[in-house]
């Protein structure tokens, strides 16, 4: 097939790319940054210089090819420290240019890389953007298949505490304990759209992606052990100091009282309720398989 990716080679994009590349693909990927132009071609692939805020560009790209990968990247929609944006209205405009650009580009057969959260509009903070995104890509004709993909958090997010880990010897978030939830590795999710790329299209379906199922207080043990500081501690707050730390260091509100609302859902169990009630097959990556490549990447940091 021909198969356009958006989201350039990020955490899904690489192992994605080079999976369908493998398989026979001739594989299109769109990044932002002529930079990556080289990096594209040595995956066999073939790169397509533009952003996903163009709906020229975007209705060319996808023009002549059976399938398409559409992603939103928040980092591609702006800075989470950047006060003036909005959003919600950010992400709509993005989905509202898919729409335009499949319409006109005749494209059939989507993939729409979505999220866990994105079953209702109440009480998942701002996952509100990935419900907004899917209501938007229903509104195509019927005879666009799309299959929505909803993975859970992802171990890779991790990352973002590296300064929290480093400087105070904590993860400090707003919920914890040793109530179990979903993680997933990007890995996974790449596996799971190439595989979902060979199977038929019909209609609109909906696709939970997942690798473990751990608690607050295992992945600190987990992470702890690996870099060498079993002591590492899962410390919970209240959501409003959790806030009041967000916003003292510049993150835009919305995003902060989000992250806040979100929190809340997955510590009371409420975020996941549509995901257990249609749980899907685990995928291969664990904790302790993460644990590996966190350890290198902390080891990295602070040397």
């Amino acid at each position: 097939m021909k198969i356009v990716l958006t989201g350039s080679l990020g955490n899904i994009g690489k192992p994605l790319t080079k999976l369908l590349v493998e398989s026979g693909h001739q594989v299109t990927v769109i990044s932002s940054k002529e930079e990556r132009v080289s990096e594209i071609e040595n995956l066999g692939a073939f790169a397509a210089v533009g952003s996903i805020k163009d709906v020229e560009f975007l209705t060319e790209a996808f023009r002549g090819v059976n399938a398409v990968y559409l992603m939103e990247a928040w980092e591609g929609i702006g800075s989470l420290f950047d006060k003036e944006i909005d959003f919600l209205a950010e992400f709509k405009k993005v989905a509202q240019n898919y729409v335009t650009a499949v319409q006109l580009s005749g494209v059939k057969k989507i993939i729409h890389l979505s999220s866990v959260g994105a079953h209702s509009d109440q009480g998942n903070g701002s996952l509100l953007v990935h419900y907004n995104v899917e209501q938007i890509l229903q509104t195509l004709p019927e005879s666009v298949s799309i299959k929505f993909m909803r993975p859970v958090g992802f171990f890779s997010n991790i990352y973002r505490w590296l300064p929290m880990i480093q400087s105070q010897g904590k993860i400090i978030q707003s919920y914890g304990g040793t109530r179990k939830e979903p993680w997933v590795s990007p890995y996974d999710i790449a596996a799971t759209i190439g595989e979902e790329m060979e199977k038929p299209f019909n209609g609109r379906t909906v696709h939970y992606i997942a690798s473990d199922e751990v608690s607050p207080n295992e992945i600190s043990s987990v992470l702890g052990k690996s870099i060498g500081d079993p002591d590492l501690e899962w410390k919970v707050v209240p959501g409003v100091e959790l806030l009041d730390q967000m916003l003292s260091v510049g993150i835009n509100e919305w995003i902060a009282k989000g992250m806040v609302a979100m929190q809340k859902a997955q510590g009371d169990g409420s975020l996941y309720e549509d995901f257990y009630a249609n749980k899907p097959t685990f995928g291969k990556v664990k904790l302790e398989d993460f644990a590996k490549e966190f350890v290198q990447i902390y080891n990295q940091k602070i040397n």
